[in-house]
């Protein structure tokens, strides 16, 4: 459960590039297909959804179906903590997340959380 999460924990799950990007981009954006963060990340899906797994067991992500696509969100029950330490990481270092933003922002055919992913 995400309320037990200890700063060890949180940190050791964000101690990769990928899944920092991953977390502050969703955190950004609330809720992301995997075919969008492929597109942001410009990294194979394979390997965003490794990273995507590995933050569901440390409890930092949950997900949700619609039909055959998965939707990730920060998990509901993470403590006010781990939220605020990626708000100011968020804010601190939009330059850094630059790239992956502009590259959402231009994917084409973004999904609408009512329709069917790409």
């Amino acid at each position: 459960m995400a309320t037990h999460l200890t700063p060890t924990t949180v940190f050791k799950c964000l101690a990769d590039e990928t899944r920092v990007r991953i977390m502050l981009l969703i955190a950004r954006e609330e809720e992301l297909c995997v075919c969008e963060l492929t597109c942001a990340l410009d990294e194979a899906q394979p390997k965003v959804s490794r990273h995507l797994a590995q933050l569901r067991t440390c409890s930092l992500l949950a997900d949700r179906r619609q039909g055959q696509w998965v939707y990730y969100r920060l998990h509901p029950d993470l403590p006010d903590w781990v939220h605020s330490i990626l708000g100011t990481v968020l804010d601190a270092n939009k330059h850094w997340l630059s790239p992956n933003s502009k590259r959402l922002e231009g994917m084409g055919d973004r999904p609408e959380r009512a329709a069917a992913c790409c």
